[in-house]
């Protein structure tokens, strides 16, 4: 991939089949982990008859699923406590938000994988498009620098011996790639 270009109103870009399917098989496995979340939402006969939907109060148990499905209240920097209180509150904009945010980023999941062509080729996006793939994109890579851990000070090159140096340079290349559609979606 040489990076994402602007032509006539819309963003392109050539994926080599390699990493048409490291997109569409990172992309796939988000939707599937946000997929598995909204079913765990409690069945709610108020929400059936008014079609306000809801969901859980409480945040994801697995780490990755949480930092895409973060709470609305920050636990207290000295204690890590919150109070009941903010713990009440935190679970109510989860149950009212969380059931909207997961069918956006699924959504936006879902986009990715119908434009992204399974052998490679040419992705060719309207602006609305390439903003679903922008979402879709840092939603791999906030689960995938969640899963290997990754900080500011992390040198770019991991010693051999590290079982995550590879899924680190997936890491980076979706970086650039995300960093280049920016760019093309400005330009």
């Amino acid at each position: 991939m040489d990076g994402w270009t602007r032509k006539n109103g819309h963003v392109q870009a050539e994926l080599s089949q390699q990493e048409a399917a490291v997109i569409r098989g990172l992309v796939g496995q988000i939707k599937d982990m946000l997929t598995a979340r909204a079913d765990e939402a409690p069945e709610d006969e108020l929400a059936q008859l008014t079609g306000i939907r809801t969901g859980p109060t409480t945040p994801p148990e697995d780490r990755v699923v949480a930092r895409l499905l973060p709470d609305f209240y920050r636990r207290d920097p000295v204690t890590g406590d919150t109070d009941e209180e903010e713990t009440d509150a935190a679970g109510a904009m989860r149950s009212l938000h969380e059931p909207e945010l997961l069918e956006a980023k699924t959504a936006a999941a879902q986009l990715v994988l119908e434009t992204c062509p399974p052998m490679g080729g040419k992705v060719k996006l309207t602006s609305e498009q390439a903003d679903n793939w922008l979402t879709a994109l840092n939603d791999v890579r906030l689960a995938l620098g969640t899963a290997l851990d990754v900080e500011d000070d992390m040198p770019d090159e991991l010693p051999e011996d590290d079982l995550r140096r590879e899924h680190l340079g997936v890491y980076q290349w979706l970086t650039w790639v995300q960093d280049s559609l920016v760019g093309a979606v400005l330009g």
